[in-house]
């Protein structure tokens, strides 16, 4: 015969279903936590600012790669500045000319043109500008002709 109620031995009742916590929520579920511990879930804006950067030096350089020759692009926090350098003004680009066999390095510094861009579109356009006008002076090119999108 079961126990009575007022025993004080009841069994506990049947746990069926998902398990909840003492506030009746229940476990986190996928997607909660990031998939590997230590980095954060979805994409950083480091990430988001390379894909972008990535997207927009490749539509302009398979349009100008026969006469711009071996580029090689990166992206960097931010530059270094030396200390007699003018506050007001900090570079969004680095561009270096190849000689021999070292080919022409283009940096974008990634915190300047973030900081001076308003908004997804903002950056985007100054990115695409960024970009646009370094490849115009390898090229001794109008900027306007290196890309149509090009809003000086």
């Amino acid at each position: 015969m079961p126990p009575s109620p007022a025993s004080g031995n009841t069994p506990p009742p049947s746990r069926t279903g998902r398990r909840r916590d003492r506030r009746g929520r229940g476990a986190r579920g996928p997607g909660v936590l990031p998939e590997q511990p230590g980095r954060p879930h979805g994409r950083t804006g480091r990430e988001r600012f390379d894909d972008l950067a990535l997207t927009i030096v490749t539509e302009v350089d398979e349009r100008w790669q026969d006469r711009l020759g071996l580029v090689e692009y990166a992206v960097e926090d931010a530059p270094q500045i030396p200390d007699d350098w003018h506050p007001d003004t900090v570079p969004l680009s680095s561009l270096v000319r190849g000689t021999g066999g070292e080919p022409t390095r283009l940096v974008l510094f990634r915190r300047p043109i973030e900081r001076r861009a308003q908004g997804r579109d903002e950056l985007e356009a100054l990115v695409l500008t960024v970009i646009v006008e370094q490849v115009a002076e390898l090229l001794g090119l109008p900027a306007e002709d290196v890309d149509p999108r090009y809003e000086g």
